[in-house]
């Protein structure tokens, strides 16, 4: 399968989960996004389209702790961060959308991390 065809594939699973799941004020929507370097992953609200929290590898708060780890365990520092501003920002409970992503490797890791750090989904 070519790279452009894989990443068609991804976005046609990711347009298939969210038919079935949207963020509300009460349980915002916890994105991930993940490129061959970077993750990513965001808290929204799509009722009122706002973006309430974010965090990523490039996040000057992770930036320099991260030289020396695998992929994995900084996505696990994401997911810990973004479960901390989360429930700073007041929210306790979301729905995990995985972006089209298998839930498996470091799209997993960063789920377990925000869950562990309080995050109910």
């Amino acid at each position: 399968m070519t790279k452009k065809s894989h990443n068609l594939a991804r976005l046609k699973r990711h347009r298939r989960i969210r038919n079935k799941v949207q963020g509300t004020a009460e349980r915002p929507r916890l994105c991930v996004f993940r490129s061959l370097k970077h993750i990513y992953a965001q808290v929204i609200d799509d009722t009122q389209g706002r973006t309430l929290v974010t965090a990523s590898t490039l996040d000057p708060a992770l930036r320099g702790d991260l030289a020396a780890l695998p992929k994995t365990q900084e996505a696990e520092r994401v997911g810990a961060l973004v479960a901390e501003r989360a429930r700073q920002a007041g929210v306790t409970k979301v729905v995990f959308d995985r972006g089209g992503y298998l839930y498996h490797g470091r799209v997993q890791r960063l789920a377990d991390a925000a869950r562990q750090a309080g995050l109910v989904f």
